[in-house]
């Protein structure tokens, strides 16, 4: 299974955000949509990327008044993304190992969708399950 496979059943919709916004539109944002981290966009490129772990981080050193920073000094700017060709498999490893919950994925150096931790393990729920119900029917008919 590819990443496009996960962007065809999820859909390519990503929220973004400019890195001048402040901290709270950013909270506002995350709450309203349901959502763990958004894009930070300049010039329609990914530049980085802002989850609510980097709020509470923000909380733990700054207090109450980092809801007044912009979204540029909350940000991660090692942005690690994939592209819809690169396999779920690698994505999943590449995730754990970086301990990161959200990756973007570009296409041609676009923003072509985002793929969460949550994404990646259903699709490799998905893949179980059929492989499973193969194995069945190979026994059951064998």
């Amino acid at each position: 299974m590819i990443i496009a496979d996960i962007l065809r059943s999820k859909g390519a919709a990503v929220l973004t955000i400019a890195p001048e916004a402040s901290a709270a539109e950013l909270a506002a944002v995350l709450a309203e949509n349901r959502i763990g981290a958004v894009v930070v966009v300049e010039h329609d490129r990914p530049i980085g990327i802002v989850s609510e772990r980097d709020v509470v981080r923000g909380l733990n050193s700054e207090g109450a008044g980092v809801l007044d920073a912009s979204v540029a000094d909350l940000m991660t700017t090692e942005l690690f993304t994939c592209e819809p060709a690169d396999s779920v498999d690698r994505i999943s490893v590449a995730m754990t190992e970086r301990r990161i919950r959200h990756v973007p994925v570009l296409d041609g150096g676009e923003l072509a969708g985002i793929v969460s931790i949550g994404d990646v393990v259903a699709a490799r729920i998905r893949d179980l399950e059929t492989a499973r119900g193969q194995l069945e029917s190979y026994i059951t008919q064998g």
